[in-house]
């Protein structure tokens, strides 16, 4: 069996913002690079998320790798199971064609509009990715006005995109972060925009 050529490496700051998020940082470069491809990557976002799931710690990545013809997606995070003697990591990539995204959203949080200096970057952000790839289904059951009424209605339901949501919080994540993630969303948006 032979062994494919390596990708391309990240560049040594994609790689040095992966290794300062500190979650499985050779799995998650390896991930990236292989969903990457040969692809220059043009700009990049990581974050890191830690949620409390009952008397569990998880821990998330989603990394954003933008290229010249995509937008490339990779999110890992671990779950315990019983019986295995380490933490298992899921680690999944999705690639989206620019022309493909249907909306770049980005929501700025000011603490002190009236004292709004043009050129800060306020308090936080929240990017939001629309392709409409995936779709969540909510459905129950369906119901009529009669109270008496014991027929079946069968069921209602709203369809909602499963867009990608990320919030960046310079509290949370420092300034920094908070830069890197404008940076990025111009970056999208102005290759969405070409498109």
């Amino acid at each position: 069996m032979s062994v494919p050529p390596p990708a391309p490496a990240l560049s040594a700051t994609f790689v040095a913002d992966i290794e300062r998020a500190g979650y499985y940082p050779a799995l998650v470069v390896d991930v990236v690079s292989a969903a990457v491809g040969e692809e220059e990557v043009v700009n990049h976002l990581v974050q890191s998320e830690t949620t409390f799931d009952h008397d569990a710690v998880r821990r998330h990545i989603t990394v954003l790798a933008l290229t010249t013809t995509r937008l490339v997606i990779a999110h890992a995070d671990d779950r315990h199971d019983e019986g295995t003697a380490g933490e298992i990591v899921t680690a999944t990539s999705e690639s989206i064609p620019l022309d493909a995204i249907r909306g770049v959203m980005l929501t700025h949080v000011v603490e002190d509009a009236s004292g709004y200096r043009a050129g800060t970057l306020g308090r936080e952000i929240t990017l939001t990715v629309g392709w409409g790839t995936v779709s969540r289904v909510d459905m129950v059951p369906a119901s009529c006005a009669d109270p008496a009424c014991e027929a079946d209605h069968g069921y209602e339901g709203t369809v909602t995109a499963d867009d990608l949501v990320m919030r960046i919080s310079a509290a949370a994540e420092g300034v920094a972060a908070l830069r890197q993630a404008i940076s990025f969303a111009r970056d999208l948006t102005s290759a969405v925009g070409r498109r």
